[in-house]
Formats: C-alpha cells, sequence, structure tokens
C-alpha cells in the first residue's frame, strides 16, 4: 500500500534565506530500507524466482508497518533492478507492507558512504528488527567538520 506524505515537508531556506529543499517535521523518520536480506531471506537478482516465494520476517512486518502508522515515511530502497518491480511490488502487496516508495537499483555490494548535504542516520540491520535505540559510534567527516552537530 503506498501513501502520498507531501503533506509532512515544509518549506526550508538556506543560510542566504534562499528556498532549499523542504524538510520533513523533526518527529518524522524518513526510512529507506532495503528489502533482501533485512525484510526477507537474501534474493539476489540472478535468482528473480525467488523473489515471489521468499517469506518476510514477521518483525519485519510489524515493525515497519508500526512505524508507518505512526506518520514516518517508509521508501524500499533495493539493490533489485526495474525489470524486478512488478514482483517486488506484488509480493510487498500479498504480505502487507505499508510503504510510500520503492526505490531500485541501489548499488549491489554494500560497503556504502553516503555523503548527502542533509543528516544521515544509518542501523545496520542484524537478525531483527527491535526498537530502535540511541548509541554513540565513530564516524567518518570530511576534514574541518569534526565539530559539525547535527
Amino acid at each position: 500500500m503506498k501513501d502520498n506524505n507531501e503533506h509532512s515537508l515544509h518549506a526550508a531556506l538556506d543560510a542566504e534565506g534562499r528556498a532549499a529543499s523542504p524538510q520533513l517535521s523533526e518527529e518524522v523518520k524518513n526510512f529507506l530500507i532495503d528489502i533482501d536480506g533485512t525484510i526477507t531471506e537474501d534474493v539476489p537478482n540472478e535468482q528473480p524466482e525467488r523473489m515471489a516465494t521468499c517469506a518476510p520476517f514477521p518483525d519485519a512486518l510489524a515493525t515497519l508497518n508500526g512505524w508507518f502508522k505512526e506518520g514516518h515515511i517508509i521508501t524500499f530502497f533495493t539493490s533489485r533492478t526495474e525489470e524486478h518491480r512488478a514482483v517486488t511490488e506484488a509480493w510487498l502487496k500479498e504480505h502487507g507492507f505499508s510503504y510510500h516508495g520503492l526505490l531500485m537499483g541501489k548499488p549491489r555490494g554494500g560497503n556504502y558512504h553516503w555523503i548527502d548535504n542533509h543528516v544521515v542516520r544509518a542501523t545496520r540491520y542484524v537478525d531483527r528488527f527491535t526498537e530502535l535505540v540511541k548509541t554513540t559510534r565513530e564516524i567518518e567527516v570530511f576534514k574541518g567538520n569534526e565539530s559539525a552537530s547535527e
């Protein structure tokens, strides 16, 4: 189930007072969630026949649909290619996932280093979905921005 959440965006200005990309309210999280190996078994693009038959991880379905009901943005970001869009959308619908968007073609291979002008929080999935808790980890930043805050 897709849902439009444009109403959560509000206008933003840059340091010079010019229009900038709209921002979500502070209380709304914008989740980008992988599919294979994260909400279901790890199905490679080379075996697309498995994409229609794999089962979702039960804790993933309950957690993500809970976040959706709380008003957070749920977008699946997958390494599956555009040719797998129909089977992926059918699978998400069949299993009852509520979401706002589906982005195909995420780079394969992991070891991601995301560079953005917005704060990016990364959470590595390992074994199950549970409550999110805050912890401190070492991160890499651009030289000169070592003390930059969120």
